[in-house]
């Protein structure tokens, strides 16, 4: 290994370089470095006893070392190096065959996704459907209950021109009854009184189900039920107010009946127009 020379080799200062140390070989994991700067390499040597030259040659003796081992490199895998080569020419063609195929690829995701998103649709349609369908059937019970109810309050005051029926009877038993209770009083007040909340029940159920031309079809038919419970109590007020002060609480009553059907202003009509 090389050292530092000055001036004749038969100096004294030649005893002197026979005490400093001999450099190192250069590492070739320094070259192989991610990072590797020859600039900052060579000035991370600034404290190697060598000379200059020295280091050229150094340095100069690694590349051809390296170029020799490249070029074994080369001879021992020339056979592969050549299939590259061929390799190499064809693959615009195999490049090409995977672009053709990806647009396939692509073109049937988009296929799937379409009939993904038109299945989607569908489906959202038959649920939207299937939600109008229950209204339907919801107002559909309704109105089966709105027809029961009217028909069988027509039937408790004879509003239909039909003959009695068991309801009637019903009603019959219940007035004598009532007529027991209430010291002979014609009109019930538990008759009237239940009159009275199956037609609040009949008007809940059509403002519950709202504009529908099956209830256009039944005004007749609401205007002769109410028409028949304001002549029914109008004459339980009028009896209630003829029997004088005693019947105080029974006129009350009557009248708390003409609130509950909104019919304030005929109960008023009604005592104005009674004469004692």
């Amino acid at each position: 290994m090389s050292r530092f020379y000055f001036g004749d080799s038969n100096s004294a200062s030649d005893s002197d370089d026979d005490t400093l140390p001999y450099p190192t070989p250069l590492q070739r994991s320094d070259f192989l470095a991610p990072d590797f700067s020859p600039s900052n390499y060579l000035s991370s040597l600034r404290n190697r006893h060598q000379t200059l030259e020295d280091l050229r040659s150094e340095l100069r003796a690694r590349s051809q070392l390296l170029s020799k081992e490249l070029l074994d490199l080369v001879n021992s895998n020339y056979q592969d190096f050549l299939g590259l080569g061929r390799s190499l020419k064809s693959g615009d063609e195999k490049v090409e065959e995977v672009r053709v195929g990806l647009l396939g690829f692509r073109k049937e995701v988009e296929g799937v996704k379409s009939k993904v998103i038109e299945r989607e649709q569908e489906v959202d349609a038959l649920v939207d459907q299937r939600i109008e369908v229950r209204k339907k059937i919801a107002v559909g019970r309704m109105l089966v209950d709105y027809e029961e109810r009217l028909k069988l309050l027509e039937e408790r005051l004879m509003v239909e021109t039909g003959g009695k029926n068991g309801y009637e009877s019903e009603d019959s038993e219940e007035e004598e009854e009532d007529d027991e209770d209430e010291g002979g009083y014609s009109m019930g007040l538990a008759k009237l009184r239940k009159h009275v909340m199956e037609y609040r029940l009949i008007q809940q159920i059509e403002r519950s189900v709202g504009e529908h031309p099956f209830f256009n079809a039944q005004t007749p038919r609401i205007m002769k039920v109410r028409n028949t419970l304001l002549l029914d109590l109008s004459t339980a007020l009028q009896q209630a107010k003829a029997n004088g002060p005693t019947s105080a609480e029974r006129m009350v009553k009557i009248l708390n009946l003409y609130a509950d059907m909104d019919e304030s202003t005929e109960a008023v009509k009604v005592l104005k127009e009674f004469k004692p």
